[in-house]
């Protein structure tokens, strides 16, 4: 018999606690939790609207009352802080520009809640998120399918999800668009109904990535040579963290055209500027690539993909490359590529997989 028990990890946001009232809806017998991710000590107090703030605590607890659900909150920050912080500090100090809620969902939203739910003799484990999960029988694999609104779509932060995750993940919301969302909330009496959307990385609420990096990573900025393509000095740069692939406003470089920042050097600790035309690659490099939904391949794959959560995907040709590397043939360059972010491919509805992207080229 079925095991229709799910631990619901509800953020304090809108869409996990409209997750948790369709399970219950559904019939699960359904234990609601929060999972504590960072400590004071870390980073401060959690601004409100976060993820570990006072007030998003107060309102997971609130909806699971109003639910009638168990709520607890699980202190995961120490392997937040190994798996999550340290990586993003770590890429930062190598040049890159890293997503860190791909790691986040990677290690602790998925892996660490599914091992807690085993232990507490739960079956599924169940989120907010926009995205959705069926059975492929001809394949014998679970499948990860993007969510009806395509707006909110979340599947490229999903796609380093395991058969077993898979096998034992419930995503109610990405059924719905944000709107029939918000109201079924609002009609439940949840606070969190009207409240909007967080944009900001959860342990850097105010931006200030130099900041934090400063003061958890003990990372100084150490201020070099903004260089041209061919090594020519164009003024001086405040420290790579401060920079990222594509940008034009805020280097302070007198030219007579627009400058962007094509690359980071970290061994050089250099920013190389040039024209917009040089931020466009047709190849991209990734590496620990998942194959979420499908086998993995050894043979060419016609996909669409995306190099950034805010991008629409392009059309091209995927090739597995040994370790667990690919390789990216767009069929038309891709602007601002940038290391440290996620490929993440497509076949329509499905998301095929994704890496963490090392390099681009023309």
């Amino acid at each position: 018999m079925e095991n229709r028990k799910v631990l619901v990890g509800m953020s304090g946001g809108v869409d996990s606690a409209a997750a948790a009232l369709l399970l219950r809806r559904g019939g699960w017998e359904s234990v609601g939790c929060t999972l504590r991710l960072y400590d004071n000590e870390d980073i401060g107090e959690p601004q409100e609207g976060t993820c570990c703030s006072l007030e998003a605590v107060e309102d997971a607890r609130g909806a699971a009352r109003k639910l009638g659900i168990d709520h607890y909150t699980f202190n995961f920050s120490r392997q937040f802080r190994r798996c999550v912080m340290d990586d993003f500090v770590s890429a930062y100090r190598e040049g890159q520009t890293p997503n860190p809620c791909v790691q986040c969902n990677r290690f602790i939203k998925f892996d660490a809640l599914l091992r807690r739910a085993e232990e507490l003799e739960i079956g599924h484990i169940a989120t907010g998120h926009y995205a959705r999960v069926d059975y492929d029988g001809d394949l014998d694999r679970w499948r990860l399918l993007r969510g009806k609104d395509r707006r909110k779509d979340q599947t490229y932060f999903l796609y380093p999800l395991t058969q077993k995750v898979l096998s034992r993940l419930l995503l109610p919301v990405g059924e719905y668009d944000k709107p029939a969302i918000r109201a079924m909330a609002a009609s439940a009496g949840f606070s969190s109904a009207g409240r909007p959307d967080s944009q900001d990385i959860c342990f850097v609420p105010d931006g200030d990535y130099a900041g934090f990096l400063r003061r958890y990573g003990g990372v100084e900025l150490v201020p070099g040579d903004f260089v041209d393509e061919e090594g020519r000095v164009l003024g001086r740069h405040r420290g790579l963290p401060c920079y990222t692939t594509g940008q034009r406003r805020g280097l302070g470089v007198s030219a007579d055209r627009p400058l962007y920042v094509l690359r980071k050097d970290a061994s050089r600790n250099q920013v190389v500027l040039g024209d917009e035309a040089r931020l466009y690659s047709r190849t991209v490099w990734a590496k620990d690539f998942n194959w979420v939904s499908l086998p993995p391949q050894d043979e060419p794959l016609a996909v669409t993909a995306k190099t950034r959560y805010s991008q629409t995907e392009a059309s091209g040709t995927l090739y597995p490359e040994a370790d667990g590397m690919v390789r990216m043939e767009f069929d038309d360059p891709q602007r601002a590529v940038t290391p440290g972010q996620s490929l993440v491919c497509y076949q329509g509805e499905l998301v095929v997989g994704g890496g963490i992207i090392l390099r681009a080229g023309r």
